[in-house]
């Protein structure tokens, strides 16, 4: 299993609402193409970048960039986050 789950706070809604992008917790050895296809795979949504960051409490986030056709809000709404 990649991804792991979503992260939810106030700055992470600003990016899904201002900027098209959710971020999610992942797999420490997850490749940013294979985060891509398995968000495209999962919530049937076009993915334009992958951006990875490890956090100091050692734990992996990817922060994906959907493309125009494919809202963020709409894939949050899905998870429950909207």
């Amino acid at each position: 299993m990649i991804i792991k789950h979503p992260v939810s706070t106030e700055k992470t809604i600003k990016l899904i609402e201002t900027e098209n992008k959710l971020v999610f917790v992942v797999d420490m050895h997850a490749t940013k193409r294979q985060i891509k296809e398995e968000v495209e795979r999962l919530f049937q949504a076009k993915v334009e970048r992958v951006n990875t960051l490890i956090t100091p409490d050692a734990k992996k986030r990817a922060i994906v960039r959907f493309k125009p056709e494919s809202p963020a809000i709409d894939v949050a709404t899905k998870l429950g986050l909207m």
